[in-house]
Protein backbone atom coordinates (compact mmCIF):
# COMPACT_ATOMS: atom_id res chain seq x y z
CA UNK A 1 0.00 0.00 0.00
CA UNK A 2 1.97 2.95 -1.34
CA UNK A 3 -0.17 5.62 0.33
CA UNK A 4 0.34 3.97 3.71
CA UNK A 5 4.07 3.74 3.23
CA UNK A 6 4.14 7.40 2.24
CA UNK A 7 2.11 8.37 5.34
CA UNK A 8 4.62 6.43 7.43
CA UNK A 9 7.62 8.03 5.71
CA UNK A 10 6.19 11.51 6.26
CA UNK A 11 5.43 10.76 9.91
CA UNK A 12 8.96 9.43 10.39
CA UNK A 13 10.41 12.53 8.69
CA UNK A 14 8.40 14.76 11.02
CA UNK A 15 9.53 12.75 14.02
CA UNK A 16 13.17 12.88 12.96
CA UNK A 17 13.02 16.65 12.45
CA UNK A 18 11.29 17.18 15.79
CA UNK A 19 13.77 14.90 17.56
CA UNK A 20 16.70 16.75 15.98
CA UNK A 21 15.37 20.00 17.40
CA UNK A 22 15.09 18.47 20.88
CA UNK A 23 18.39 16.59 21.06
CA UNK A 24 20.71 18.75 18.94
CA UNK A 25 19.45 22.22 18.09
CA UNK A 26 17.80 23.20 21.38
CA UNK A 27 20.74 22.13 23.60
CA UNK A 28 23.21 23.84 21.23
CA UNK A 29 21.31 27.13 21.23
CA UNK A 30 20.98 27.11 25.01
CA UNK A 31 24.75 27.60 25.39
CA UNK A 32 24.44 30.99 23.66
CA UNK A 33 24.01 34.23 25.58
CA UNK A 34 20.44 35.55 25.88
CA UNK A 35 20.60 37.70 22.74
CA UNK A 36 22.28 35.01 20.66
CA UNK A 37 19.75 32.48 21.90
CA UNK A 38 16.77 34.54 20.81
CA UNK A 39 18.47 35.54 17.56
CA UNK A 40 19.01 31.87 16.71
CA UNK A 41 15.57 30.70 17.87
CA UNK A 42 13.55 33.15 15.76
CA UNK A 43 14.65 32.12 12.24
CA UNK A 44 14.98 28.48 13.25
CA UNK A 45 11.39 28.41 14.51
CA UNK A 46 10.12 30.17 11.39
CA UNK A 47 11.78 27.69 9.03
CA UNK A 48 10.97 24.57 11.03
CA UNK A 49 7.31 25.53 11.55
CA UNK A 50 6.62 25.57 7.81
CA UNK A 51 8.37 22.27 7.17
CA UNK A 52 6.85 20.46 10.14
CA UNK A 53 3.33 21.75 9.48
CA UNK A 54 3.53 20.41 5.94
CA UNK A 55 4.67 17.00 7.14
CA UNK A 56 1.86 16.86 9.72
CA UNK A 57 -0.81 17.78 7.18
CA UNK A 58 0.45 15.42 4.49
CA UNK A 59 0.96 12.43 6.76
CA UNK A 60 -2.26 12.95 8.69
CA UNK A 61 -4.24 13.67 5.54
CA UNK A 62 -2.97 10.54 3.83
CA UNK A 63 -3.80 8.54 6.95
CA UNK A 64 -7.39 9.81 6.84
CA UNK A 65 -7.72 8.94 3.15
CA UNK A 66 -6.52 5.41 3.94
CA UNK A 67 -9.04 5.14 6.82
CA UNK A 68 -11.78 6.00 4.39
CA UNK A 69 -10.50 3.46 1.85
CA UNK A 70 -9.83 0.57 4.25
CA UNK A 71 -12.14 1.25 7.20
CA UNK A 72 -9.22 0.21 9.45
CA UNK A 73 -9.32 2.28 12.65
CA UNK A 74 -5.57 1.84 13.20
CA UNK A 75 -4.94 4.28 10.36
CA UNK A 76 -7.16 6.76 12.20
CA UNK A 77 -4.97 6.37 15.27
CA UNK A 78 -1.82 7.28 13.35
CA UNK A 79 -3.52 10.09 11.45
CA UNK A 80 -5.10 11.45 14.62
CA UNK A 81 -1.79 11.48 16.45
CA UNK A 82 -0.16 13.33 13.58
CA UNK A 83 -2.98 15.84 13.20
CA UNK A 84 -3.17 16.41 16.96
CA UNK A 85 0.09 18.32 16.54
CA UNK A 86 -1.94 21.12 14.94
CA UNK A 87 -4.27 21.99 17.82
CA UNK A 88 -1.55 21.26 20.38
CA UNK A 89 0.75 23.71 18.62
CA UNK A 90 -1.93 26.36 18.16
CA UNK A 91 -3.27 26.18 21.70
CA UNK A 92 -0.22 25.11 23.66
CA UNK A 93 2.88 26.45 21.93
CA UNK A 94 1.76 29.34 19.70
CA UNK A 95 1.18 31.77 22.59
CA UNK A 96 4.82 31.30 23.65
CA UNK A 97 5.99 31.60 20.03
CA UNK A 98 4.14 34.91 19.66
CA UNK A 99 5.63 36.27 22.88
CA UNK A 100 9.14 35.25 21.83
CA UNK A 101 8.74 36.70 18.36
CA UNK A 102 7.54 39.95 19.93
CA UNK A 103 10.76 40.43 21.91
CA UNK A 104 13.41 42.51 20.19
CA UNK A 105 16.81 40.77 20.10
CA UNK A 106 18.38 43.61 22.09
CA UNK A 107 15.77 43.07 24.83
CA UNK A 108 16.51 39.36 25.28
CA UNK A 109 17.08 38.46 28.92
CA UNK A 110 16.61 35.68 31.46
CA UNK A 111 12.85 35.86 30.88
CA UNK A 112 13.16 35.14 27.16
CA UNK A 113 15.68 32.39 27.97
CA UNK A 114 13.21 30.76 30.37
CA UNK A 115 10.52 30.94 27.69
CA UNK A 116 12.78 29.20 25.17
CA UNK A 117 13.63 26.50 27.71
CA UNK A 118 9.89 26.00 28.32
CA UNK A 119 9.30 26.01 24.55
CA UNK A 120 11.78 23.14 24.21
CA UNK A 121 9.83 21.02 26.68
CA UNK A 122 6.56 21.80 24.92
CA UNK A 123 8.15 20.90 21.60
CA UNK A 124 9.21 17.53 23.06
CA UNK A 125 5.50 16.65 23.29
CA UNK A 126 5.29 17.09 19.51
CA UNK A 127 8.23 14.72 19.15
CA UNK A 128 6.47 12.12 21.29
CA UNK A 129 3.28 12.46 19.24
CA UNK A 130 5.35 11.92 16.11
CA UNK A 131 6.89 8.76 17.55
CA UNK A 132 3.43 7.50 18.53
CA UNK A 133 1.97 8.22 15.07
CA UNK A 134 4.93 6.54 13.39
CA UNK A 135 4.50 3.49 15.63
CA UNK A 136 0.77 3.33 14.82
CA UNK A 137 1.49 3.44 11.09
CA UNK A 138 4.13 0.70 11.45
CA UNK A 139 1.64 -1.38 13.43
CA UNK A 140 -1.04 -1.20 10.75
CA UNK A 141 1.42 -1.87 7.94
CA UNK A 142 2.70 -5.08 9.57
Amino acid sequence: MLAGELALALAAAFTGAALYINVAEQPARLVLDDRGLLAQWKPSYSRAAKMQAGLVLLSGGLGLVIVWQTQDWRWALGAGLMLLNGPYTLLGILPTNKLLNGIAIEQADSRSRAMIVRWGWMHAVRTLMGFAATAAYIWVLN
